[in-house]
């Protein structure tokens, strides 16, 4: 039985786990020039590797003190990484760049799939505007949000 092109567009990679304790360290450091967004029930950190090549890395982070119980540790995490498989298409350009991600979960009990699909899929295009990337299916640029007008003390309502 021959296996279409199309069903592999999905998969998961060994070369896509970051699992280098180095390239670990500078993503989390303060000196190491990444950026991060919380995006509840999600914290997405990335940065650009300069030392690699190759395209996008991630690790997924279930910390015991949110979720106590490895049984839900391990399904926030099968959840996380089959948000991610499905929705990288999202990262655009950014996927074929050498970009280490990690995704950390924040709430303190177990999420439906949707909420966390929703939160990658905003993770996802966040870091693909970081590194001004046009996602499939766009022609033009990223737009920036235009910045937010300040209140003055004489013209809010007290």
């Amino acid at each position: 039985m021959a296996i279409m092109p199309s069903q592999h567009t999905h998969r998961l990679y060994k070369r896509e786990k970051l699992c280098s304790e180095t390239a670990i360290d500078l993503l989390f450091s303060r000196q190491g020039g990444g950026q991060a967004a919380l995006l509840y029930p999600l914290r997405a950190v990335w940065r650009h590797n300069d030392k690699r090549g190759g395209g996008a890395q991630f690790l997924i982070s279930v910390p015991k003190k949110r979720l106590r119980h490895a049984v839900d540790r391990v399904a926030m995490r099968r959840l996380i990484r089959e948000a991610y498989r499905l929705r990288r298409m999202h990262l655009g350009e950014a996927a074929t760049m050498p970009v280490d991600i990690a995704f950390t979960y924040v709430a303190d009990s177990r999420t439906d799939f949707r909420r966390i699909a929703s939160a990658m899929s905003r993770a996802l295009k966040r870091i693909a505007n970081s590194f001004d990337c046009v996602p499939p299916g766009r022609t033009d640029a990223p737009t920036t949000t235009p910045p937010r007008p300040s209140i003055s003390p004489d013209t809010a309502n007290y």
